[in-house]
């Protein structure tokens, strides 16, 4: 992928070895500033930038007033902040980029590790792969409409990614996820309908298909002697409607599977509506034996007020918390703290995003339970998660009377 990057720094030595960096990595196509108001001049004279690498630190422009500009200009490449400053300095300043709406690709200290840049870069350029499939898979208004009257003989089909004890090394429980199998298509991801259906307000009909579809999944499963937890999620204001614990309960009845085996995740990209009733909702649902998790905790709406207004069994890390935090003293910092929160409420904890053995080997140390991510196994078909499920257990037996798990993905 073809790049054109912009390196603004006060450092003319800095400036000349990231050029260099970049070229032997093959981005030729490299500009260099020594000031922030030459990067804000170029930007305003239409120039088209992928990726711009900022100094925090810098004379009459500083790096945040840059930020704060860039923003302002509705600057929409990558952007990387660089400093030589402490790490809680660079951290708070990613994060106000990100509360900007920015597409901050990361941090970079003083010396540079081109490690870390070839990853942020990398992960620019996936992100804007994406960006260009989503644009081009997404589903039209009368499709999804048609899918969602077609309830669980329609188009969504269920993925399942295993859900594994870290002590234990068995999986225990799988997350629910749909994707949507579009007739010329193909398989499409949820960022091709699950905006649409929030768009229309069809989401919580949407989740409704889905959650039917994997308790009958669940069940099936339990049919054939393997009782796992089947994790679904829903949108924390679904449960203003006073209607959908009932519905839920209804599920269950109908295909006879436990309230024990069901944990409801509950994501909050908005912030809570309808307080009163989807609180009472969630508690039914607690009083029913359900499992209640907190997803994504630490990121958007899910704080420590829910903690305090909702009954929560789990507590879900978000994957910006997990992957990579063992090179971080911050993040190791934030975890270790999160973890004992969660165990003094009594809660379980399940860590997302383990995409390495160094991820997994961080929170076995700092006592998480569960962990999810591609290390262990990626979202899988039901078929193909059958299968892995078997291997699993198979090569799981073997390892524990060897007291040596060893993860195979």
């Amino acid at each position: 992928m073809k790049l054109k990057i912009l390196v603004v720094d006060d450092e003319r030595f800095i400036l000349s070895l990231i050029k260099r960096t970049l070229v032997s990595m093959g981005y030729i196509d490299v500009e260099t500033v020594e000031t922030g108001y030459e990067a804000i001049e170029r930007l305003s004279n239409g120039r088209k930038y992928d990726i711009v690498i900022c100094d925090l630190c810098m004379p009459r422009l500083d790096g945040m007033e840059f930020i704060r500009v860039v923003n302002d200009a509705r600057y929409i490449g990558g952007l990387i902040v660089l400093s030589g400053q402490d790490e809680r300095i660079l951290s708070s300043a990613v994060n106000l980029a990100r509360k900007y709406k920015l597409n901050i690709l990361g941090a970079l200290g003083k010396p540079i590790e081109r490690s870390k840049l070839e990853n942020m870069i990398a992960g620019y350029e996936q992100k804007s792969r994406k960006a260009t499939s989503a644009s081009s898979c997404e589903i039209s208004q009368q499709e999804l409409q048609d899918g969602i009257t077609a309830g669980e003989s329609g188009p969504l089909e269920m993925f399942y990614q295993p859900k594994i004890n870290i002590r234990s090394g068995a999986i225990t429980g799988v997350e629910a996820l749909a994707r949507w199998q579009h007739p010329t298509r193909g398989l499409l991801p949820p960022y091709a309908f699950v905006s649409l259906a929030e768009e229309l307000e069809l989401i919580d009909s949407l989740t409704k298909v889905v959650f039917k579809k994997a308790v009958r999944q669940t069940m099936k499963w339990h049919q054939q002697g393997h009782p796992m937890v089947t994790s679904i999620n829903f949108s924390v204001n679904s449960f203003s409607d006073p209607t959908l614990a009932n519905f839920i309960f209804d599920v269950l009845n109908e295909f006879d599977v436990s309230p024990k085996y069901i944990n409801i995740e509950v994501t909050e990209t908005q912030a809570m509506n309808n307080e009163t009733e989807c609180i009472e909702n969630l508690i039914r649902l607690r009083l029913n034996n359900f499992g209640l998790s907190i997803d994504d905790f630490g990121t958007g709406n899910s704080s420590l007020a829910q903690l305090k207004r909702i009954p929560f069994t789990e507590l879900k890390i978000d994957r910006e918390f997990v992957n990579c935090a063992s090179g971080s003293k911050e993040a190791i910092a934030m975890l270790e703290s999160t973890v004992n929160l969660a165990k003094k409420l009594g809660m379980q904890v399940v860590a997302e995003g383990a995409e390495t053995k160094e991820d997994w080997d961080l929170v076995a140390r700092l006592g998480c339970d569960f962990v999810q991510g591609y290390y262990c196994g990626r979202p899988m078909p039901t078929h193909e998660f059958e299968h892995f499920l078997t291997e699993w257990n198979s090569h799981n037996q073997i390892a524990s009377s060897s007291d040596n798990l060893k993860i195979f993905v």
